[in-house]
């Protein structure tokens, strides 16, 4: 079988090795006000917008972007990044558990992810597992973002591995499979039992 060949397991990490929720942190900012803090990440710091971020947006710009209409809320706009540590309060430890096992069985890891360039040095300050990974590429560093094909030829070229031995998990269905094209297998993750399985399948575990 072909899947027999991979060999290297490429992660993405919001989602699957840390707990990232804006709502952590204005949850507290609006003080348990659930309809307003609703509203805001709806309609003001919109996935949309964080996007922008993670193709390379700067904390500056994205704040501009925003102040002809909200100029009020700037605190609550700017505590997307000074407060950024607040929405990734944790690992999610039994995958992080997966991600020791093939560490100690020596399978190369690699990340990718999308990610802002300023909000990025949070979380590798925050998680010490962060270091075990050989390379890791951020979005926001190379201006392109998952599901774009181009970002996972950026990370095989980048670090020499060929798409047929790796496989690369992500919590977003279509991000787990935009690598197919320069034949990465993915892996849509929904939970540690779930990738634990799949990984054994594979012979990485």
């Amino acid at each position: 079988m072909a899947s027999a060949r991979r060999s290297v397991v490429i992660f993405d990490f919001g989602g699957v090795l840390m707990d990232w929720n804006p709502r952590y942190l204005y949850r507290k900012l609006f003080n348990g006000d659930d309809a307003a803090m609703e509203h805001f990440l709806g309609h003001i710091c919109t996935p949309d917008w964080n996007l922008l971020q993670d193709g390379g947006r700067s904390r500056a710009d994205a704040v501009a972007v925003l102040m002809d209409r909200y100029a009020e809320q700037r605190h609550l706009i700017e505590a997307w990044f000074d407060r950024f540590d607040e929405m990734v309060p944790s690992a999610i430890s039994e995958t992080v558990d997966i991600l020791r096992e093939l560490r100690d069985k020596g399978v190369p890891l690699y990340g990718l992810t999308n990610f802002g360039p300023e909000t990025f040095p949070v979380v590798v300050r925050k998680f010490e597992f962060l270091s075990w990974f050989r390379g890791i590429t951020v979005s926001g560093f190379v201006n392109m973002i998952k599901p774009d094909t181009r970002i996972y030829q950026h990370l095989l070229d980048a670090f020499g591995i060929l798409g047929g031995d790796a496989v690369f998990i992500d919590d977003v269905a279509k991000n787990a499979m935009g690598g197919t094209a320069v034949g990465i297998h993915g892996i849509h993750f929904t939970d540690p039992p779930a990738l634990r399985r799949e990984l054994q399948a594979l012979g990485l575990l």
